[in-house]
Formats: C-alpha cells, structure tokens, sequence
C-alpha cells in the first residue's frame, strides 16, 4: 500500500476515535471520590466511595444531571498526602466536575489547592482540621465539624464530669491528630495539669514504650489525637501494662472498627463525634437504602452522601458544571441532606455542626452527652 494512504488512512482511524471519546465525555459528568480505600483506613474510604455511589446512581435514574448521566470515579489516597496530590492531579486530568473527599485532613489541605487551581469544586465529609477551610479557597467546603469545635467539647467533658487535675495528651503527628489534640489542650484552661505530651508514630506495632512514660506520670484521663487502628493498639497495651486512665479521643476513632481491633480494653473509653443519625426522620430512607445495598453504614456515610448530593444539586441548578458557578451556587444555598439541613459560612464550614460524647460500653458506642 502506497505510505501516504496508509498514514491517511490511520489518521482517520485515530480521528474517529478521538471524536468517540470527546462525545462520550460530553454526555458524562464526573464525579470523584477520593479516600484511603486500602490499607488500615480503608473502611473510611470505602464508607465514603459507597455513599457516593448511591447518590449517583438515585441520580442516574431520574435522568442524571443537565440531561447526562453521572460517572463516579474512586481515588485512593492511601491516607498518605503525596498519593491524595496523585489523585487529585488525576481526577483533574480525568476533567472531574467535583471531588466528594478526600478523607484525612494531612491528604485534604495538599490536594485542596489542586481542584482549586483546576475549578474543581471540593466537600470533604470528613476533614476537620480548621486549616482546610481557612486558606481563602472559595471552592472548598465541609459538610462535617472542626477539631477546635470537638477539641473544646472534649475538653469541657473532662473538667466538669471527670475534674481530674493531671492529663496526658498524645498524637499521632498528622494535621488532624495533632490538630485535635492541641486544640484539646488549649481548651482545657488553668487548674489542670499536662503531665505528658508526645507523639506517636502511625501503625506502629507497640506503643507499650510510650504508654509506660504515660503512666509513670500518673494521668487521670489521657487524650488521643488519631484514628482507630493506633486508639485500639493503644487502650489494649494500656490494659496490658495497668494503665487505668481512660482515653478520651476523637472523630477519627468513632467505628466499630476501634472496638474489634481492641477488644474488652475499648470499655469506658470516651469519643466526640456527632449526633445519632438514627432518630432522624431525614436519614431514614438514606440509611435503609445503604443498609440494603452495602451493609450497615459507616460513621461518615452520611456525610458522603449529602456532600455528593449537594455537588449534584448544585451543578443541575446552576446549569453548569463550571467550577465557580457551582461553588457560588453552594456558597449560598441551604440544602435538605439525610443529615438534616445544611449550610455553609463564608468559609465554607457548615453553620451547625454539633458534636456529642461518646462511650464504649458493653462493645457499643453510648451517646452520653
């Protein structure tokens, strides 16, 4: 064959290829989910990827979006702040309208700049860091609450019910452990004593070297600032060398999870996090329909799928996709969630986030205040 009409003939070929994908995208908005869908993390991702996809696909079957249907595509950030800036240059190479995510405060502060400077719209279900929303970025929101929120509501628990007069406080150096833990020590206020404060490295095997310094220094309470793989190792080895101070910890420990990894020792050991969803008549048909299609809902489920659902209620009511239309668009709208109503302040915090006590008892989280 004659080389002019093979290369025309190629040409054509990747030309009617290009033309397929570039129709195809048109008829699809993307949406991503971004989290630590593997590794010790990964329920918390995989919570999150879930609840996405259920409110895609109730979308989908009403039609979709601006007449085309709602593609969701899954980023796993490992929980580590360079893979979450991967995801994040991918999902935008990949011209996602939006990003329900990412989990971790450390991977959503770095990849928060990212879908900024791409107009890609961001709610994070589970980033409490302060920081995240305090960096002028118009695009970024939350539909959870902050560490200085539960840091504060933590620390008002200790003093007046527990009144202890010395307290350990340990982390686990991330933005949101440290963050958490530091906001709990501030809010403490005078008359208590910090006998201990320290960090601990992540999915570290044995914490007995720490927990033994700890209770030398005899705590009455010790905070944690961290997630549940390393609260669960660390209440178990404190059963095992006889430390008796309770634990008092955050969001990031609030699973089902926390309680298996450390078995019995998980007894008394005290959690913010928010109300029950249980009772509400708004989160009914949400959480039997999750219940149905994936088992029992995780802790921030719900705040996965309401963030998805504004993204979506967004861009059909603003009749774009365009990352600052859709983000003014939320920026000034009150929405129905599963969760109840929401809305947002300038910084793109949500104006009502409560945060309760929790406590293990008989192998189950008991609201107590």
């Amino acid at each position: 064959m004659n080389r002019f009409y093979y290369r025309l003939i190629l040409f054509a070929m990747f030309g009617l290829a290009a033309a397929g994908c570039t129709s195809q995208q048109q008829n699809v908005i993307r949406i991503g989910a971004a989290g630590p869908m593997t590794g010790d993390q990964s329920k918390m991702g995989i919570d999150l990827r879930n609840a996405a996809e259920l409110a895609v696909a109730e979308w989908n079957e009403k039609g979709g979006v601006l007449g085309k249907k709602i593609e969701l595509l899954a980023g796993d950030d490992q929980a580590d702040p360079k893979q979450a800036v991967s995801v994040a240059n991918k999902f935008i190479n990949q011209k996602v309208a939006a990003v329900v995510g990412h989990w971790n405060s450390s991977c959503s502060i770095p990849a928060s700049e990212y879908y900024v400077n791409a107009n890609v719209v961001m709610i994070s279900p589970a980033t409490t860091n302060p920081r995240f929303t305090q960096q002028g970025f118009k695009s970024v929101f939350r539909v959870c609450g902050t560490d200085d929120q539960q840091g504060k509501i933590a620390a008002d628990f200790v003093v007046k019910k527990m009144r202890p007069k010395r307290v350990a406080v340990i982390h686990d150096k991330t933005a949101y452990g440290q963050g958490l833990a530091d906001f709990f020590k501030k809010s403490l206020g005078p008359g208590i004593e910090i006998v201990f404060y320290d960090g601990i490295v992540q999915r570290d095997p044995d914490y007995k070297g720490v927990l033994t310094a700890i209770k030398e220094k005899r705590p009455e309470v010790y905070f944690f600032g961290g997630i549940y793989p390393e609260a669960g190792r660390l209440v178990r080895q404190a059963r095992e060398i006889g430390l008796t101070a309770p634990m008092i910890t955050g969001d990031g420990v609030y699973d089902p999870t926390f309680i298996k990894i450390a078995g019995a020792a998980a007894e008394g050991t005290l959690v913010t996090f928010g109300k029950d969803p249980g009772g509400l008549s708004t989160a009914k048909a949400f959480l039997g329909k999750y219940a149905a299609k994936y088992g029992e809902a995780g802790p921030y489920s719900i705040y996965a799928y309401d963030a998805a659902n504004i993204i979506l209620t967004a861009i059909q009511q603003a009749g774009t996709t365009d990352g600052t239309k859709v983000a003014e668009y939320i920026s000034k709208t009150s929405f129905r969630g599963a969760f109840g109503d929401i809305s947002f302040d300038k910084n793109g915090d949500v104006n009502k986030a409560p945060y309760v006590v929790w406590k293990v008892k008989d192998g189950k989280f008991i609201e107590v205040q």
